[in-house]
This record gives structure tokens, C-alpha cells and sequence, in this order.
């Protein structure tokens, strides 16, 4: 009775009961499945050899700006699993290397939240690689992943390498970077190509030159953009879709910097592409998602033939989605939330914060529908608005909150009282 014999199970009291020839099979196997997860552990991951940037460099976008460059180039597959020994592409994180050569007579910081406000740490990069019974290989691991990690700072005169694991992005990524000095930023935005994917034809958007006006003083664009469609159309040009409530104007590199510093990810989906104007496509579409992945603003943008004064200047939808934060997690068909001139509201503030604003008015366009007589869109939604479009000026950062410039169009406030008091108890925010 003191003895276990095959087939049987001692009880802690010295008592047995006969298992099943099955349970017994059972209990074998899942003996073997942990001894192979045991040893899995064990020779799962090496650390590489080395870590040669050289490749890199090479196929490298660089730029100067302040005696600094700067290069960046995104790795693909190969090039993870050549230097982590691992494929960190795999994981839905896009591995970025970047070189800093630093021609000040001062210490510089890059910070990381600049270029993806939600970039990954080594660490967290390296226990999705882990395995079960890792132990001490898992250690080298997450050492190794911080090893080849961007390090700070890079002293004056000085050259600094290394990844930083980024969100991914696809055809082309604009990769912001934000160094800071004493009493200094220097700020650097570059296209660099994604391995594998070629250019947006849409980003390359534009107009024959003689299509193109380009305005000099702020009167004559003022009346140019009241010129512009109130809205979007279907692909017909017969049903009206979303309103137009937003203007751009600036440089690609200063708008696509601003909007990524405050979260915003190229993010295009079904909805979106049937929006046309211009008889096409949006040209970008950006969405802020909030935590967890939850849908929240959207931006979707086409390129005008206007000009000021060279600056590129692009009509937008500015909206949110019914139930916004609370609607379901990957719903394919988000219908507009009626209140357009909140969600309008809320990017100027956005793009405030972003530093990267450099003057804002309001002009006419889209034209008022009071809450009480809304108008309705593409799927049937309802959106009521002032009707006024908010333009945003962009300038190469930094620019404080302060020095923000409002320009004497449309006036913002009075047109809120004559128009909205009393329709809506949120529509001013």
C-alpha cells in the first residue's frame, strides 16, 4: 500500500485509486510537453554575433539641420533577425535606427516620445520574445535588447547609434525628431521609405502648375477657401457626404510633425475612401486612437490648387465617431457623431499643445445647420455646426500656446452666441 505502482495514485494518506489507462496518458504527455518547453526555453535565443549597422547606414535618409545630422532607416525582417537574433517586425513593432552626429558645442537628448508617443521599451520589446522557462536566457535578452537601444545623451562633436521601437507605419513614415540642448530644440523630420512599400501615390497628390493659385496676403485667401466645397460627396458627386471644417496650411513635414506629436497615426479605412473631393479619394486619413485602442478622432484630408504664399494648404473633415471612446473596439463602420464643431474644436487645442501652430482664424464655408434642422450625410447620419471651417497655420517648432496668432476673420466667438445659444449645451466646447 506504501508504494506507487503504474496505473495508480497515492493519496496523501497513504491511500490509492486506480487512474484510467487514458489519465495516464494524459499525465505522460503533459510531462513531456513541459520537459519540451523546459529545454525550449533553454535554446530558443542566442545572442547574435554582432550587430553590424553598416547595411544601415548605407541605405540611410539623412538630413543637417543647426551643425546636427541626423539619419534614420527603418529595419525590415532580415535586419532584426540579423541583429536581435529575433523577428521584432513580427510583432507588430517597427525597429527604427537612428544616428546622431552632433556638431554643437552642447550636449543634445533625443526624445523618443517626439518621434512615437507611443514607442516601445527594449524591455517590453524583449519579454514578447520570451519564452516559458527562459531564466537566465531571458536576462540576456533584455539586456542585449537595451544595449542597442538609443542612448543618451550625445555629447558636443560626438556621433550616437542606436533603435528605437516605434509604432509601425507602411509605404513611408515621416520620423520626427525632437532634440533638446540647453535652452535649445532642434527639431528634424525625414520620409524615410518602409522596406517593401513605395511611396503613397496619394501623399504625391498635386495639380498641374497652371491649375495652382498661389495667394499672397491673407484677404484674398481668406476668400479662396470660402470658395472651397461645404462638403464631400460620394464617388457620384451627387450625395453630399461630411463637412469640410478644416484647413491646413504649411509645409508636409512641419503638419505630418505636429499631428504625430499629438498621437495622431495614418489610420485609412473602408468609410473613409468613399468621401470624395476633387473627385477622389482623401489624401490622408489620420485617426487619435485613445486607450486601449478605442476610435476617437479622425482627420481626412485632401490637397487644394491653393497656395499661401508657397505653403501647401489642404481642406480636412474633422469628426468622431458616435459613442466616440465608448464605441465597440473594431467596428469596420464608425458613423459620424453630430456634434462635428466639438471634434473640430478639440484638434485646434490638439495642435496647440503640439507646438507646432503657428496662427489660427475661422471663415465661412461650410455653412450653419442649427441642432433643430440638421443635415444628414452619406450612411444617414445627422451633424449640426456653426458652419464655420477653423484654418491652422503650421511653423517649424517650437512655438508656445502664447505665441499662437489670431487672425481677424470670421468672428469666432460672437457667431457662437448669434448661431448656437441655446441649440446644444455642448456645442461650444
Amino acid at each position: 500500500m506504501g508504494h506507487a505502482i503504474q496505473g495508480r495514485a497515492r493519496y496523501t494518506w497513504g491511500q490509492t485509486v486506480s487512474l484510467s489507462p487514458t489519465v495516464h496518458r494524459v499525465r505522460v504527455r503533459v510531462g513531456e510537453l513541459l520537459l519540451a518547453l523546459a529545454l525550449a526555453g533553454c535554446t530558443t535565443w542566442h545572442e547574435p554575433p554582432e550587430a553590424d549597422e553598416t547595411a544601415l547606414r548605407e541605405r540611410a535618409t539623412s538630413t543637417t539641420s543647426h551643425d546636427v545630422r541626423v539619419s534614420a532607416t527603418i529595419l525590415d525582417s532580415e535586419d532584426s533577425k540579423r541583429i536581435y537574433g529575433a523577428d521584432i517586425n513580427g510583432t507588430k513593432v517597427q525597429p527604427l535606427w537612428i544616428e546622431v552626429q552632433n556638431g554643437t558645442s552642447q550636449a543634445l537628448w533625443l526624445l523618443r516620445s517626439g518621434t512615437d508617443p507611443d514607442y516601445f521599451s527594449p524591455h517590453e520589446v524583449a519579454w514578447s520574445h520570451h519564452t516559458l522557462f527562459g531564466g537566465a536566457t531571458n536576462s540576456s535578452m533584455d539586456d542585449y535588447f537595451a544595449k542597442l537601444a538609443f542612448g543618451n545623451p550625445i555629447p558636443p562633436g560626438e556621433t550616437r547609434s542606436g533603435i528605437l521601437f516605434t509604432n509601425p507605419d507602411r509605404g513611408i513614415k515621416l520620423v520626427n525628431i525632437d532634440l533638446l540642448g540647453n535652452h535649445t530644440l532642434i527639431p528634424v523630420s525625414l520620409f524615410v521609405r518602409v522596406p517593401g512599400g513605395t511611396m503613397d501615390p496619394h501623399l504625391a497628390q498635386t495639380f498641374p502648375e497652371t491649375a495652382i493659385t498661389d495667394y499672397t496676403d491673407l484677404a484674398s485667401l481668406r476668400a479662396a477657401l470660402e470658395r472651397l466645397p461645404c462638403c464631400a460627396t460620394d464617388a457620384s458627386g451627387a450625395v453630399q457626404a461630411d463637412p469640410l471644417n478644416a484647413v491646413g496650411i504649411g509645409q508636409l513635414t512641419d503638419i505630418g510633425a505636429a499631428l504625430i506629436r499629438r498621437n495622431y497615426r495614418r489610420d485609412a479605412r473602408a468609410p473613409d475612401l468613399a468621401q470624395r473631393v476633387f473627385g477622389r479619394e482623401p489624401d490622408f486619413v489620420m485617426r487619435k486612437e485613445a486607450q486601449t485602442g478605442a476610435p476617437a478622432t479622425w482627420i481626412r484630408g485632401w490637397l487644394t490648387p491653393i497656395r499661401f504664399q508657397g505653403q501647401l494648404v489642404y481642406i480636412a473633415q474633422v469628426g468622431r465617431p458616435i459613442g466616440g471612446r465608448f464605441a465597440p473596439r473594431g467596428k469596420s463602420h464608425l458613423v459620424l457623431q453630430g456634434n462635428v464643431d466639438e471634434a473640430r474644436n478639440f484638434l485646434i487645442q490638439d495642435l496647440m499643445y503640439s507646438t507646432g501652430l503657428d496662427k489660427l482664424g475661422f471663415v465661412n464655408g461650410v455653412g450653419a445647420a442649427p441642432s433643430t434642422h440638421p443635415r444628414t450625410t452619406l450612411d444617414g447620419a445627422t451633424y449640426y455646426t456653426d458652419g464655420l471651417r477653423a484654418v491652422v497655420f503650421f511653423a517649424v517648432r517650437p512655438r508656445s500656446l502664447s505665441d499662437v496668432d489670431f487672425i481677424d476673420w470670421a468672428p469666432y466667438l460672437e457667431r457662437r452666441d448669434t448661431v448656437q445659444r441655446g441649440a446644444t449645451g455642448d456645442a461650444g466646447r
